[in-house]
């Protein structure tokens, strides 16, 4: 009961919202990197938030399903197949034993995310299932999938009430520049005026030195008053670390524990998913906003889930008109 790596992908990890609580003891967070794909696939599911799921980059898996399931793929454009035919995105849909999934390419965005109705069964590690390459622990044994690699599931779960309501419309990644809203600081007083006109007022290039650690950008140069060194201290997701020349580097998932280099800004947690789904050469501005700014961005983006959490919970046409027909023939009994 479960399913069978026929192709690994490309990075093809589990994740979940990451394993909080270690950094001081030299643990990384790791977790998914597109926290909203991530959240809306288990939405669609009725799973539990935080529950774990397959996140892949710009190339999917191949999957063999050993069993009936129900799945949701959310993130990038990756045009997925299921045994040979296309299949839908951001929509609950029922695998069969013997079933293939697999996908055609990266139309737009850069990473993908496969939820399971049934669960992965998958252990708990220092309250997180989420993988942690470099740490070599959580996820499946602590690593990328490969080839024929087999993951069970934890629950038999066929059935979702409202199932063919279980569909919203599909997050864009297509643009191919994007305003990231960042918190100034902590250490934005290291780096001179100029240098902070020059962060926010000029765009950036994403390069290909862009991973789950970071995303390394090319663009006009920032300046420092004197060192870009500080004393090291703790790195949140979405820092933005400026060394010495003068590039920013966005810190992601798998960012180190702590780190030497002064940090002008911190994206706020609901653009991060903007800039995990870019590829190399797209631009990059940043726009600066106060804490409460952010905060309140976060605010309306749990508002906006709970929306979409009723929405998938609501008979849709089909189901109605179904119904209506129903009663029509019950009635040509009575």
């Amino acid at each position: 009961m479960g399913i069978r790596v026929l192709k690994s992908g490309m990075l093809t990890t589990v994740q979940d919202l990451g394993r909080y609580g270690y950094q001081s003891q030299g643990f990384g967070v790791s977790g998914v990197m597109d926290v909203r794909s991530f959240k809306i696939a288990n939405l669609l599911l009725d799973n539990p938030e935080n529950e774990a799921v397959l996140e892949f980059t710009l190339v999917g898996p191949t999957l063999q399903f050993t069993s009936e399931t129900i799945i949701s793929i959310t993130g990038g454009d990756f045009q997925p197949l299921i045994n040979g035919e296309p299949a839908p995105m951001y929509t609950a849909v029922y695998m069969s034993r013997g079933d293939i999934l697999e996908f055609q390419g990266a139309r737009t965005g850069s990473r993908g995310y496969i939820a399971f109705s049934s669960y992965l069964d998958i252990p708990v590690v220092m309250g997180s299932r989420s993988t942690n390459i470099k740490c070599g622990i959580g996820g499946f044994k602590g690593r990328q999938l490969m080839d024929n690699d087999y993951l069970g599931f934890r629950i038999k779960r066929r059935y979702l009430p409202f199932f063919l309501s279980r569909h919203l419309e599909p997050d864009m990644f297509d643009q191919e520049e994007v305003t990231l809203r960042v918190v100034m600081g902590p250490q934005d007083d290291c780096f001179t005026r100029q240098g902070k006109e020059t962060f926010l007022n000029n765009p950036y290039t994403v390069t290909n030195e862009f991973d789950r650690m970071g995303c390394r950008m090319e663009g006009p140069f920032i300046a420092h008053k004197t060192t870009a060194d500080i004393i090291s201290d703790g790195i949140a997701f979405g820092a933005v670390q400026v060394p010495s020349h003068g590039k920013p580097i966005v810190l992601l998932s798998d960012r180190q524990t702590t780190g030497g280099y002064a940090k002008i800004a911190t994206v706020a947690s609901v653009d991060i998913p903007k800039l995990v789904q870019r590829k190399t050469e797209h631009k990059i501005r940043f726009r600066e906003i106060s804490v409460e700014e952010a905060q309140e961005l976060m605010i309306e983006e749990t508002k906006e889930l709970n929306r979409l959490r009723t929405q998938i919970h609501q008979p849709c046409k089909e189901v109605l008109d179904c119904r209506l027909v129903a009663k029509r023939i019950a009635k040509l009994f009575d």
